[in-house]
């Protein structure tokens, strides 16, 4: 199968998993993972509709996504992996939404190159819903505290995000993100990747994240997609 087939299959099951469940999010973006893929895979899957997109690293975008940008100005590119500090000001002007602030140093740092005139990308907190010490994101006994900070700053945090631990079920994940969401007044929820998006949408994710099952494991320049 190729990128935009596997691409229409994944939006299928989106649609599908919206159509069967409870209280869906008012409607749920499909975010493409392309980390590791090249421009070229990228560009089958714009040619294919596909507008969201999200990058792991700040260098890896920067060598890729300006020239897709300049093409397809309607291109949303989000931030998913760790943010360091010192990579803030490239982060900003190369990203829309920042889906992985996780510390009161990383707000101040935002805020510290918006006040500089630089325009803040729309952010999501990454919460360690699983209290991993190798995982990135704010404990859960810590986000009130962060969103409090963030709101003073005036930043624009618009949801969250989580990863579950990989071996747990991601379902009382999902409901706690869901419900520390809504205790916080936050409408956007990223959660959900390849193997669990159709779970999350259940639980109100308004974005999934999807990578493996739309552009595979190989790099794109040559080769087309296989099922993921």
């Amino acid at each position: 199968m190729s990128i935009p087939e596997n691409l229409a299959a994944i939006l299928a099951r989106i649609a599908a998993a919206r159509k069967a469940a409870i209280n869906p999010a008012p409607a749920t973006h499909l975010v493409a993972v392309s980390k590791t893929i090249s421009e070229a895979g990228i560009r089958q899957a714009l040619a294919a509709g596909q507008r969201r997109f999200g990058e792991n690293r700040v260098q890896e975008a920067a060598a890729k996504y300006p020239a897709l940008k300049a093409d397809y100005p309607d291109l949303e590119l989000h931030l998913i992996g760790p943010l360091q500090t010192n990579k803030v000001k490239e982060a900003m002007s190369l990203f829309d939404v920042i889906e992985t602030l996780d510390r009161v140093k990383l707000a101040d740092a935002l805020a510290t190159e918006r006040n500089k005139g630089a325009k803040c990308p729309r952010l999501f907190i990454q919460v360690n819903t699983g209290e991993e010490a190798q995982k990135a994101g704010v404990l859960p006994a810590d986000l009130d505290a962060l969103i409090a900070h963030a709101r003073a700053l005036a930043l624009p945090v618009e949801g969250l995000m989580c990863i579950p631990p990989l071996d747990d079920d991601a379902a009382p994940h999902f409901a706690f993100l869901l419900k520390r969401a809504r205790d916080l007044g936050l409408s956007q929820l990223s959660m959900g990747m390849s193997g669990d998006f159709e779970l999350a949408i259940r639980f109100g994710a308004t974005h999934v994240r999807v990578g493996t099952a739309i552009f595979g494991a190989r790099d794109y320049a040559t080769t087309t997609a296989s099922p993921g």
